[in-house]
Formats: C-alpha cells, structure tokens, sequence
C-alpha cells in the first residue's frame, strides 16, 4: 500500500489566458477547477495506474468540501479529515506565455486534528510506502515531515519525500528510501543554479551523503537524473511534445517511479515510468491519463 500525505491540498483554479496583458482586463480562454496538493496529485496518478493507494490529509469548509467531492467523482481511496475551522486553500494557476502561480496559504491544523492523523497513521505496516509531499501550513513547523519519519522509523515503512528547502532538508537525517527535488530545488539548497546534468549529480550525491537513498532529479524539459542507492547515475531525456501545462507533472513522475518500483523494484524501471508519467500531464488538460503514460513508456522501453 502506498499512503500520500497531503497537509496543505487546495483547489487548483487553472485560467488559460493565450495573450495575457498585465494591468488590463483580460479573458480566459477556458478555465478549470481541480483538486490540487502534491501528495493529492501523486494519489491521483498511482490510481491510474492500478496501485493501491490512500490519500491523507487534513480539509476544510466548503472548499474542502469540493476537493472531497471531486476526490470521490475520481474514485481515489481517501480518508481526510474535515478541520473544524477555515477553508482550504484556492491557488490560481495562469497559463499564458508563461505559467505565473499563486497560491493560498491554507488552514490552520489544530493538534486534535493531528492527533487523528496519527490514528490512521497506526494503520501502516511493514513494506508500505509513505509519501511526504508539498508544502505545509504555517501553523506546522518545518520539522513535522522529520517528526512524522521518527515516529514511525521502526515500522519498516518506505518514506518518499517530494518537498524544498527545509521541509526536505529536515528530513534527510531519517534516511528516506526516495525524494524527488527539481533542479531549482536542489540548487536552492546549496545557493546555486543548476543547468547542466553533471551539476546536478554533483549536488544530488550530496543529498545521498546527508542521508536519501534513492534520488530522482526532475529537469522539466530536459528530463531527468536518477541516483539510485548504489550510486549508479541513469539519466533520461524528456519526450518533445506541445506542453499545455506543467502542473503536476513533477507528482506524476514520483508517481510513476513509485508504481513501477512497486512491481518491479528496478529503479531505473522507475525513472523510465516516472518519465512517461510526467510528460504524460504535460502533455494533457488533466493528470497523466493511464492510456497516455502505457504509450510513452512502451517508446522508452522500445528505444532500449
């Protein structure tokens, strides 16, 4: 079973606006509302893919409501928990000439709601993978994703970690099996930028020294970089296609290693669905719809 955590999920209110002036009034083309958070969108994926998953989290007020709406017209296996004060966050996602993103501050997690959080927690057995993914709220600090791994470090629980700065930092002490920073993410770690694939292994080995085991790099249109717990370096180049929107398409290359391990337990099987899954909701309106990622994955596997 692979758990995701999703502790600031939001509305994703997706705007595609095709000449975006600033300071004027402007048209949407189309619009879309969807359910959005990190570890939400990596549920999403795993379920098209046919793995077993549930969703965690915590919603609240009647834009939690709609995501848990939304959740259950998918089908994702879910069980979050309704906060008993505020709303869920909106972020406004405008797609233009550039992506430009705003997002919402999210709703105050009191410790009751955390202490049921832990309850469902209690559930995970030896071999279940935990993902920590996204940001988290200002009422958490940022050693609750290193807080969650001690506690359940003895369990024999797989922790894959997709977070920035000091939330993905914090966690590296508790030896995550996988985490899945972007190269500015990874950059930002250490104060620098990062272009090319043998700086970003140079920083990526790193990060495997203070403690992650598996590590998959995304470099939006160039790929990715994957180190897997032996050292060995893969790398794979992204597929050339019209991007309609890179929203999540980080989450579904987690997904997609996550999946493919899963069956397998061959990383590099990993980073190749990772890669499908990826480009996948690049490529799409919606997350990486299963037809789509079978069909870049058998190219990839095919050009072997």
């Amino acid at each position: 079973m692979i758990y995701t955590l999703t502790l600031n999920p939001a509305l994703d209110y997706q705007i595609y606006v095709e000449d975006y002036k600033p300071g004027q009034v402007n048209r949407a083309g189309y619009e879309k509302i969807l359910p959005g958070g990190k570890g939400l969108n990596v549920a999403t994926v795993l379920h098209h893919l046919g793995i077993e998953t549930m969703a965690l989290g915590f919603l609240a007020g009647f834009t939690g409501a709609a995501v848990a709406s939304m959740i259950q017209q998918e089908g994702i296996p879910q069980d979050f928990i309704m906060l008993p004060k505020g709303n869920t966050r909106i972020n406004i996602k405008l797609h233009t000439t550039e992506e430009t993103e705003i997002n919402g501050t999210g709703a105050v997690i009191d410790q009751g709601s955390m202490n049921l959080l832990y309850e469902k927690l209690d559930q995970m057995q030896q071999g279940d993978t935990l993902v920590l993914a996204g940001s988290i709220p200002s009422s958490l600090p940022d050693t609750i994703y290193c807080d969650i791994m001690k506690r359940y470090q003895d369990r024999g629980v797989n922790f894959a970690v997709d977070a920035s700065r000091e939330l993905l930092k914090n966690a590296l002490a508790y030896h995550p099996f996988f985490i899945k920073p972007n190269h500015h993410e990874l950059g930002e770690l250490f104060g620098v930028k990062l272009y090319r694939f043998a700086e970003v292994v140079k920083y990526a080995r790193k990060l495997q020294e203070w403690g992650a085991r598996n590590i998959l790099v995304s470099m939006a249109e160039k790929g990715a970089v994957l180190i897997d717990e032996e050292g060995e370096v893969y790398q794979q180049g992204a597929f050339r296609g019209k991007v309609i929107s890179s929203t999540g398409a980080g989450d579904s290359m987690l997904a997609g290693f996550l999946a493919a391990y899963e069956k397998t337990k061959n990383p590099v099987q990993g980073l190749y669905l990772g890669i499908a899954a990826g480009c996948a909701t690049a490529f799409s309106e919606n997350l990486a719809p299963k037809e789509q990622i079978a069909e870049l994955y058998k190219k990839l596997i095919q050009s072997e």
